[in-house]
């Protein structure tokens, strides 16, 4: 079996969608996060930082088209690119008046975007932003993906770690989310401190019954200014190795859904104000590494994605 066999990897899925490469683009708005206002809570997750997840982004206060114009002629130019997707990246980018993300999002529609991908919060979904991007992707032709930070079905984690949102907003979103023809990529952390082996399989099985499109993984990247770098630093708690991290992904890719696309195996983060990132090891060759114990191994996405669809009767029958 060749090794982009072992799981379905986002790269060759957009170029069997589009018929060539896609290059995705960054957008910053002026938007922040009601976990960090007061509306779900305060101070924001403990591992988040001030400036959230967009690190290598434009400024937020330039227009979304020349944002795009940057990004896409420089790609272009250095790729020879023809395809790309509007990724609005940074915190939370559901969380404005609507008329004010109907500005955006608008501004993302040009002919060589065949795609709009929105980061947002399981508790930023709601019908009317829905009802519109349904209809942007009806006008525009456009595969429109809202990316959902969830983190881990571990609902006591999600308390530890001050996500703001519980799973039945969650479970609210998605189902909102496939009501509206729209499709969802959720965004996982596998080696949180309180979550062990039995979480990371529920991660996989609790997105694969709701048929979840893609998935974006992360290793925890620890900041100095934050709640969970103090935490860190006095002791608190231990990160699992790199080894233990690399059987983690390989164990949620085994009970995973094999149609589920992974955009990513393993995240990238700035090294600066960092106490922890990525075992101080590159992201390209932790991937490698995964790829390799998977050959290793001989196993693949989906080996054990055989508990859905009434297993307890398949088994009485195999009997």
């Amino acid at each position: 079996m060749d090794k982009i066999d072992r799981y379905k990897v986002y790269s060759q899925y957009l170029r069997n969608r589009y018929g060539e490469k896609v290059y995705k683009i960054p957008i910053n708005l002026p938007v922040t996060c009601p976990n960090r206002d007061g509306t779900a809570g305060c101070g924001g997750c403990i591992f988040c930082g001030e400036e959230g997840a967009g690190f290598e982004t434009l400024s937020q206060f330039m227009p979304v088209s020349e944002q795009l114009e940057t990004n896409i002629t420089y790609i272009r130019d250095k790729y020879k690119a023809q395809k790309f997707i509007a990724y609005f990246q940074n915190y939370t980018n559901t969380y404005l008046s609507l008329e004010a993300f109907k500005k955006y999002m608008v501004q993302a529609c040009r002919e060589d975007v065949v795609e709009i991908a929105i980061s947002t919060r399981p508790d930023c979904i709601h019908d009317d932003y829905l009802v519109y991007l349904q209809a942007l992707k009806e006008r525009y032709n456009l595969t429109i993906t809202i990316e959902l930070g969830l983190q881990t079905v571990n609902y006591h984690t999600l308390k530890k770690i001050n996500r703001g949102h519980s799973l039945a907003e969650f479970l609210d979103a998605v189902l909102r989310i496939k009501k509206h023809g729209l499709e969802t990529c959720v965004h996982l952390i596998l080696n949180l401190p309180w979550d062990d082996e039995d979480d990371v399989i529920e991660d996989a099985k609790f997105l694969s019954a709701l048929g979840i499109e893609q998935i974006k993984l992360h290793s925890l990247y620890i900041r100095s200014d934050t709640v969970m770098g103090r935490m860190y630093e006095g002791g608190e708690f231990e990160i699992i190795t790199l080894e233990e991290y690399v059987r983690r992904v390989i164990l949620f890719l085994e009970y995973l859904n094999p149609d589920v696309v992974i955009q990513r195996l393993i995240g990238r983060a700035p090294e600066e104000n960092s106490l922890f990132c990525n075992w101080n090891t590159s992201w390209w060759k932790i991937k490698d590494r995964i790829d390799e114990s998977m050959e290793e191994l001989d196993t693949y996405q989906g080996k054990r994605f055989d508990y859905l669809h009434g297993s307890a009767l398949k088994e009485k029958h195999q009997r």
